[in-house]
């Protein structure tokens, strides 16, 4: 068997900073620390990121965007039936969660919530890595046959519910939240399916 690939320096870099960041947020993480935790150089951090932490905490940022894109999609693809789909993604990032020790939630809420309005670079990435769950979730919707309309707004309320859910497992240290939350986004979607709602009008 082929020997896995070691990261480089730079994918280790952005590793390091996208864990640090999830666990302690933007502003609890330093240069220092993140170049510590990738076994790299303060000067290989400036190298590979010109920008310094703000270029750095973008890259961190679509790193943990693709990771949890990732994750989402693998257990999206497990099943056929959206509702059930959705069940077991819940199910499985409460796994997730419990194997980090209640430690590792959403990969990037703990950034959102302190750039926000503050450090715009940022702000925008994660707005895309939101978009880009939502996007995900949506796809799935409408390849089961449901109208853009309802993808869409489903997309929006599964990923906004997960994320919820999400944090209250992480502070109760329970899968509870996340698979009930499943179940319920589950029998909403099933709703659907059954009598179909009409969308809501556009402005």
């Amino acid at each position: 068997m082929a020997n896995t690939p070691q990261p480089g320096t730079r994918e280790r870099i952005v590793r390091a900073a996208s864990l640090l960041m999830q666990r302690q947020g933007y502003e609890g993480t330093g240069i220092k620390q993140v170049a510590q935790e990738a076994r790299a150089t303060l000067g290989s951090v400036y190298h590979f990121f010109p920008g310094g932490k703000q270029a750095l905490g973008v890259a961190a940022v679509e790193h943990a965007d693709q990771e949890f894109a990732d994750l989402l999609s693998a257990s999206l693809s497990r099943e056929t039936d959206p509702a059930e789909a959705i069940a077991s993604c819940a199910r499985e990032l409460a796994r997730h969660l419990r194997e980090s020790d209640w430690a590792d939630g959403c990969p990037i809420s703990a950034t959102a919530l302190e750039t926000t309005g503050r450090v715009p670079d940022i702000e925008q990435a994660v707005a895309r890595a939101f978009q880009h769950w939502r996007d995900l979730v949506a796809d799935v919707l409408r390849g089961a046959g449901f109208s853009e309309d309802d993808a869409r707004d489903l997309a929006l309320t599964v990923i906004s519910t997960l994320e919820g859910a999400e944090l209250t497992a992480q502070v109760a240290r329970s899968e509870t939240p996340l698979t009930v939350a499943g179940s319920h986004l589950a029998r909403l979607i099933d709703s659907y399916k059954a009598s179909p709602l009409k969308a809501s009008p556009r402005a």
